[in-house]
This record gives C-alpha cells, sequence and structure tokens, in this order.
C-alpha cells in the first residue's frame, strides 16, 4: 500500500489544480481555515471580486474574523479530519471522569470493566495504538486519564488520522486533550460534586479563578477529591483438561476488595501579551494522589491431587503518586503574517508503592508473607517549534522540531517471610533514558473553494537505554510518516463533503517490553502463569492507512456522516508464551515478539442534529447516535478469530437531550454496546470477553443563568463483566473463566458562578 502514495498526491493535485484552472481569472479561492493545527482559525467567507481604486488597480483585501470558531465549524474546515468535542458536550452528564465523556465519542471504546475506567481506544484497536496527547505534548509516563477531572479539560480533539507537526505514533489516531485555558472564562466557577458507589461516597470540589491584569491574563483551575470503591462477589473457575475431557484439576477462587484514594489536580495557565504582539503562555499541571487498597480471597480445590498453593490470602497495599509538568509556548510574529511558536516543557514525577500478602492453609496456617515494594522516579525536558508562512491566499506552510529527553530510575524488591528475594535482581536500581528527535513540514492548501489538501511528512527517531548490575541494553528506531489529507467540497452541494486520507503510522514498543528485568511467576510455573521477560530486539509496528469519508452537516451542530478506513500494519508485536531453558532450568517464559503481518478495517456511522432545526414547533431535542464496525486478521495464526488483541467486533452509542420549554428543565441520557468478542491471540491461545451495556442518565435543572444542579445515574444495567481464557499446552487444555460485578453511581453536582 505504501507505494499508493505518490500516486494518490499526483492523483489529488492534478484534480485540484485542472479545477482551478477552470475558474475565471477574477476569481480567487474562498479563504478557509487551514485545518489540522490551528485551534482559532476565523470562519469561512465567501470569494468576492477584489475591489479596484479610482486608478484601476487591485485594493488589498482585509478580512476581519472575530471570536473563535464553533466546535462543529472547526470540525468542517479541518483539511486533515478533526472531530471537536466542547464544554457542552464535557458538562452535558455531569461526568466525573474523561472515560465517561470518550466512551460515547464515534468508534471510541474503554477497557476495563464499566464503572471501573481502562485504557483509551480509539477503532477498536488495543492499547498504545491510540495516542494521547495533553496540550499537544505525550504527558508524563504514569499519567492516567482517569485520574484528570473534566472541569480541567476545555476541549477533546479526536484525529482519525496522523498529521506531520504531531507524532505518528497513532495507528487508530489521536486524541488531544487541552487544558482549560480561559479564552472565554469570565466568572469564577464552582462545582461541588458527590458520587455514590455501594453506599460509598465520593466528593469532589472544582474551583475555576479567571483574571486579568494589565497584559497579563490568567486563569486558576483546580480540584480536590476522594474516590472510595468495593468489589464484592468476583470468583474465577480455572480446570485443567486432558485431550480424553478428563478434569485434572479444578480451582475456585473467590475474592473481594476496597479502596480509597484521595486526589488533588492543580492546573493553572498564565499568559502574557508583549508590545510587540509576542505572547507568552506558561502552564504548569500538578496532580497529587495517595491510595490505599485492601483485598481478601479463599481457593477451593475440589479436583486435583496435588494440594493448592494456598487456601486463603489477606492483602494490603498503599500507593503515592505526583506529577509536576510545565508546559509553554512563546509566540512570536514576523513580516509577512509568519509566525514562529516556541513549545518548551519539563516535568518530574515520583511512584511509590509497598503491598503485603498473607497467604494461609486450610486450617488457617501461615504458608507465606511476600512483601514488594516499588519506588520510581521520573523526568523529563521537551522543546519543539513550529514556523508557520502564508504563500498566499488559503495557503499556509509549516516547518518545525520536538526534541524529548526522559530519564527513569526504578528500584522494585520482593521478599518472601524469610527474607528471600523472589526474583534475581529484586533490589537492583533500573536506570533507563529515552531521547526521541523529530523533524517535520506540512502544507496546507486551499487549492479551489472546492478543494484543499495537506500534505506533510515526519521522521522521528528514537533511543531507549537502560543500565543494570546484569548489563546494559539499548534499542533504536527510526520511521518516516509521509502525509496526506484532502477534502473535496461538493460543487452545488455546500453542506456536503469528502474527506480522503493515505497516512503512514506506527505503534513504538514501550519501554517496559523493551528492558523489562526477568520476574519470575509466584508458585508453580505453568503455561498459564509464566514468567514475563522484556525483548530489547523490538522493532516498531510500521502501518500503511486508507481513510475515506463523507459527511452531511445539518443546522448550526449537526452532522450525517459515514466513513472507512483501512491499516496495514507490519512487524506486530505480540506476547508469546514459549519454553526457554534458563539459569534454574526449563521455564514457561511470556516475551513480547514481532510476529509478522496483520489488516485492519472498518466503517464508521454518525449521525446527530437538533429535532428543532429539522422540523417547525418540534420539541427541543438533540439526538445523538454512532455506530462502528471492524475486521482484522493477523497473518501466521489459524483462523477464524485471528483478531488483532482486544479489538471489539462492534460498538454503538445512542443519546438525547430534551430541553423543556416551559421549566428550566433537561433531561439527557446515553447508551453505550459492545458486544462480546473471542480473539485467537496465538496458535495456542484464545480470549474471550463478555459484552458491555453501560446505560447513563441524568437530569439537569437551571436556577438561573448563573447556577444549576444536575442529577446523574451511571450504569444503571450494572451488567456483570465476564470473561474466558483458553490455553492449550502438551496435551492439556487450561481455561479459566472469570465474573465481576459491576455497580450503579449515582452523582449530584452543583454549579455555580460568581
Amino acid at each position: 500500500m505504501s507505494k499508493l502514495i505518490p500516486f494518490a498526491c499526483a492523483a489529488v493535485l492534478s484534480a485540484a489544480t485542472a479545477q482551478a484552472q477552470q475558474q475565471p481569472a477574477d476569481s480567487a479561492p474562498a479563504e478557509a481555515p487551514s485545518a489540522a493545527s490551528s485551534p482559532s482559525k476565523g470562519s469561512v467567507k465567501a470569494s468576492a471580486p477584489p475591489a479596484t481604486g479610482t486608478d484601476g488597480k487591485v485594493m488589498p483585501q482585509v478580512t476581519v474574523s472575530g471570536g473563535r470558531q464553533s466546535d462543529m465549524d472547526e470540525r468542517r474546515n479541518s483539511t486533515a479530519g478533526k472531530q471537536i468535542y466542547g464544554r457542552e458536550e464535557l458538562d452535558r452528564n455531569g461526568d466525573t471522569s474523561l472515560g465517561d465523556v470518550l466512551k460515547r465519542l464515534p468508534g471510541v471504546t474503554i477497557g476495563g470493566r464499566p464503572g471501573r475506567g481502562g485504557d483509551v481506544r480509539m477503532r477498536g484497536l488495543g492499547n498504545g495504538y491510540t495516542q494521547i496527547l495533553l496540550n499537544g505534548e505525550r504527558p508524563p509516563a504514569g499519567f492516567s486519564m482517569e485520574s484528570l477531572s473534566p472541569d480541567q479539560v476545555e476541549r477533546i480533539e479526536v484525529m482519525r488520522g496522523p498529521v506531520a507537526e504531531h507524532s505518528a505514533r497513532a495507528i487508530a489516531g489521536t486524541i488531544n486533550i487541552v487544558l482549560r485555558d480561559g479564552y472565554q472564562q469570565r466568572d469564577i466557577q464552582v462545582k461541588l460534586t458527590d458520587s455514590i458507589e455501594e453506599g460509598l461516597h465520593s466528593p469532589n470540589l472544582s474551583v475555576t479563578l479567571p483574571g486579568k491584569v494589565g497584559a497579563l491574563s490568567y486563569t486558576l483551575s483546580g480540584s480536590l477529591g476522594q474516590h472510595r470503591s468495593q468489589d464484592k462477589g468476583g470468583r474465577s473457575i480455572s480446570r485443567d483438561i486432558l485431550d480424553d475431557g478428563t478434569v485434572q484439576r479444578e480451582q475456585l477462587l473467590q475474592d473481594e476488595s476496597s479502596g480509597n484514594s484521595k486526589n488533588l489536580h492543580l492546573a493553572p495557565r498564565v499568559s502574557y501579551k508583549f508590545e510587540n504582539g509576542d505572547t507568552l503562555n506558561i502552564q504548569p499541571f500538578l496532580m497529587a494522589s495517595r491510595g490505599d487498597t485492601g483485598s481478601k480471597g479463599t481457593l477451593d480445590q475440589p479436583i486435583g491431587k496435588e494440594a493448592p498453593d494456598y487456601n486463603a490470602f489477606t492483602q494490603q497495599a498503599h500507593s503515592s503518586m505526583t506529577f509536576l509538568r510545565g508546559f509553554g509556548n512563546w509566540l512570536h510574529k514576523l513580516e509577512g503574517a509568519a509566525k514562529l511558536d516556541v513549545k518548551f516543557g519539563g516535568g518530574i514525577g515520583k511512584r511509590n508503592s509497598d503491598s503485603q500478602r498473607t497467604e494461609f492453609d486450610g486450617s488457617g496456617n501461615l504458608l507465606d508473607r511476600f512483601t514488594d515494594t516499588d519506588s520510581t522516579r521520573d523526568r523529563n525536558f521537551s522543546t519543539g517549534g513550529k514556523y508557520t508562512s502564508p504563500l498566499g491566499q488559503g495557503h499556509l506552510l509549516a516547518a518545525g522540531w520536538d526534541l524529548e529527553s526522559s530519564h527513569r530510575e526504578q528500584t522494585k524488591v520482593s521478599v518472601d517471610k524469610d527474607g528471600k528475594p523472589q526474583f534475581a535482581e529484586s533490589g537492583d536500581n533500573l536506570n533507563a533514558d529515552t531521547r526521541r528527535v523529530a523533524f517535520f513540514a506540512q502544507d496546507e492548501w486551499d487549492i479551489t473553494p472546492q478543494w484543499a489538501v495537506y500534505m506533510g511528512a515526519r521522521w522521528e527517531g528514537i533511543r531507549t537505554s537502560s543500565e543494570r548490575s546484569t548489563g546494559s541494553i539499548s534499542n533504536t528506531s527510526k520511521v518516516f510518516s509521509p502525509l496526506l489529507h484532502g477534502v473535496w467540497r461538493i460543487p452545488g452541494f455546500e453542506k456536503d463533503q469528502v474527506r480522503m486520507s493515505l497516512t503512514k503510522s506506527y505503534k513504538s514498543p514501550n519501554v517496559q517490553d523493551l528492558i523489562a528485568a526477568p520476574t519470575p511467576s509466584r508458585g508453580v510455573n505453568r503455561p498459564d502463569r509464566p514468567d514475563r521477560v522484556g525483548n530489547p530486539d523490538l522493532k516498531p509496528e510500521l502501518a500503511t492507512g486508507l481513510d475515506i469519508a463523507y459527511e452531511h452537516y445539518l443546522g448550526r451542530n449537526g452532522i450525517v456522516s459515514v466513513s472507512g478506513f483501512v491499516r496495514d500494519i507490519d512487524n506486530l508485536i505480540r506476547r508469546e508464551v514459549t519454553q526457554k531453558q534458563m539459569a534454574d532450568g526449563l521455564h514457561w517464559v511470556s516475551m513480547p515478539t514481532n510476529v509478522g503481518h496483520a489488516r485492519t478495517s472498518g466503517i464508521e456511522l454518525e449521525a446527530k442534529f437538533s429535532l428543532s432545526e429539522l422540523m417547525e414547533n418540534a420539541p427541543n431535542i438533540d439526538f445523538r447516535s454512532n455506530y462502528s464496525r471492524f475486521w482484522s486478521k493477523v497473518d501466521g495464526i489459524p483462523g477464524p478469530d485471528n483478531r488483532l488483541d482486544q479489538q471489539a467486533k462492534q460498538t454503538a452509542n445512542l443519546g438525547m437531550d430534551y430541553r423543556m420549554k416551559d421549566i428550566p428543565l433537561t433531561l439527557g441520557g446515553s447508551f453505550n454496546w459492545t458486544p462480546s468478542v473471542r480473539v485467537q491471540t496465538s496458535q495456542t491461545q484464545t480470549v474471550d470477553t463478555g459484552r458491555k451495556r453501560v446505560l447513563d442518565m441524568y437530569a439537569l435543572w437551571k436556577f438561573d443563568a448563573r447556577t444549576q444542579l444536575r442529577f446523574s445515574a451511571s450504569n444503571l444495567l450494572a451488567d456483570d463483566s465476564l470473561g474466558h481464557n483458553l490455553m492449550y499446552a502438551k496435551g492439556l487444555s487450561i481455561t479459566s473463566d472469570s465474573l465481576n460485578p459491576t455497580y450503579r453511581v449515582w452523582s449530584i453536582k452543583l454549579e455555580t458562578k460568581f
């Protein structure tokens, strides 16, 4: 597919140029915002014949546009497809986490159990295929989107294809979280929330304070909260089954757990405008949390000759985490409407955790006690810049660079009740360094009122190295990514347009998969309980992508769209479980490896509109719906379920908001559905993931323009989370079936402005 890129570039340019040559000589292209990068361009203006002075010469044309585009206008005018979800979407349901907001967006799924959060996935692809950015930058190591309050976010940008100014590590797409910058903020905002799950309260206080002193403007945002949870009734059954159907061993594990965490988030922003028009923006971000968890369980073995490793256990754990990260940029205006945007950032972070697990036999006698501690320190620095220069009306050229350096120090200790280390490198220090260098160039060109094209290229090099007592490990990867996006605004149908993209993207191995120290499994080493090791020879996954979409806009905020995509992936990374000779004998080992080629494709349908804009005297009802269907195939693994790991087959969302006319009440709800899926992950392993059905509802009462009260209920169906795993090894089938309950969450939020 990579051979198609130059032909596609030539086809798009030749078609657009031919149409431009057919334009009358005195006509000019419509002025449309170039798209992929700028979040605050003006609105689209229709072309007009150039004005002439008394001397007959053409007078310079000046276009004045005020204010920021609406979310839908920015999406429509973006050359590289980008969806914008601002404060209206973030505030609609009174969500307490960004995951709750994202799960309703087209093509987005959330891993893990409903109500417990998980990794964010676009187009059904698993962890690592979706690029998550914070203010356009990669967040610090260990950052969790679930820990970020929606009140601190100004908008969410979803990009289905990569663009040159952002990293091309986005095979599935990119989600950019833009923290609150206060460009429309005038009042002090206070939000007080309480969420209740199984009788446990989780309060949260959020405050936003804007201000301005001369040329200095600022926005102080912060939140303080506590989260309590408990899991009751989780259970799993594992069986060892011989080829003749005889059950050799059966174990039943039942457990329960509880957790309590406290979180502090601060995200102030300061902006200073100099007399020459330059602007300096600085936005630090502080995230701190402390948490305690406890769990206990019993293990019964009704079938089996050998006694189980234990019959009961208890575990207590404490963790603390603090991240301080600073973002900044200096915007310098140059002659001829050119500008230079220089970015800089840096951060430090620390994570500490300790846990103690105690195991007992059937009579309550102590069998063993395991104590684990982990101390991790991270620091990073990044800088970059982008130079942009207009080459004429509707034509913008940009080029820039990105540099990033990060360092991690980690110490892990694991000992049993006698003080014996549980793995060879227990207590040793791990030092890991990552260096990233990137250069990019992009050209956004509104060739005609109907044709716009984005051409870009990005080169990126990443080097990861580590030092430990056993030696040094290093890995270097270099990726070149040409990118092409185009928009055709259909003549005679001003509300219709077609998008096309042909891109190169990649997924780099994570640091742990490259440099992880061997971690033996506790208890008996088995195919379902292997040792885990890293692989310093991993190569990045490389993907060639083709996207096409048709969009029809309805009213001010409505759209109907149909889109499709294909991704060809080489050097696919998967963990494989095999037997390897170790220092103390033959062990089952799980190691990440490049297994070969895969392909994924899909269709995505979206419709959102206001009924009152389509029908006279209709009630004020807003509808939101989307449906996605995904296919994938991994070469070298037998079908029919040889899909990409964790990829859903389908997902759908349906939502509605009803604003009553006679009273200040808004009612709404949303339903998310993801069916069960089976994945053949290797020649010998199959994983089943149960369906997800999540129903959320809310009621919003506005006392006045400044105060409102919101009631919401999440996960009303409270379906159990089901899973099944099958592994076959040497005449033995090892099965595991799990059931974990989920819970309804009730929330009340009071919002007021001063």
